[in-house]
């Protein structure tokens, strides 16, 4: 394979492990599962503003991004919430992220920005409903008419 070839599948592989870690980490939260919210460890209250309504993003826009549905949408949102929390939450303590504790949220929300301008790959449920669209709306070629 060359580097050329690599890049849809090396694209797709990259959303679907970001998808899933973030996902993982909104579950964590909503949930308690994995350890639980990394403050409290356990569930954070139901509505709580604003860390259950992160959580809430985090897991639907994980699972969104994970499955390549809605891929640009989902991924500007997550990039966004992150941005928010690195700027909200972490920032003001320092301005560094190693100072902070803010890498993941730095690190999530770059990866999520390069998710929504590069989009999906082709392991991606928005690629294969794009597809079909096209083979659904392309209208059928008619044969040439032979003159008699």
């Amino acid at each position: 394979m060359i580097p050329a070839q690599l890049k849809d599948p090396v694209l797709s592989l990259f959303r679907i492990v970001t998808g899933v870690l973030f996902l993982c980490h909104g579950a964590a939260s909503i949930f308690g599962v994995f350890g639980g919210n990394p403050v409290t460890g356990g569930a954070v209250p139901f509505a709580t503003w604003p860390g259950w309504w992160a959580a809430l993003i985090q897991l639907v826009c994980g699972a969104l991004v994970l499955v390549g549905l809605f891929t640009r949408p989902a991924a500007l949102l997550a990039s966004g919430s992150m941005a928010y929390a690195y700027f909200v939450v972490h920032q003001p303590d320092h301005l560094m992220p190693l100072q902070n504790g803010g890498e993941l949220a730095a690190l999530f929300c770059w990866s999520f920005l390069l998710v929504a301008v590069l989009g999906p790959g082709n392991w991606a449920l928005d690629a294969l409903l794009s597809r079909r669209r096209s083979t659904v709306t392309e209208p059928a070629v008619a044969p040439a008419s032979v003159p008699v």
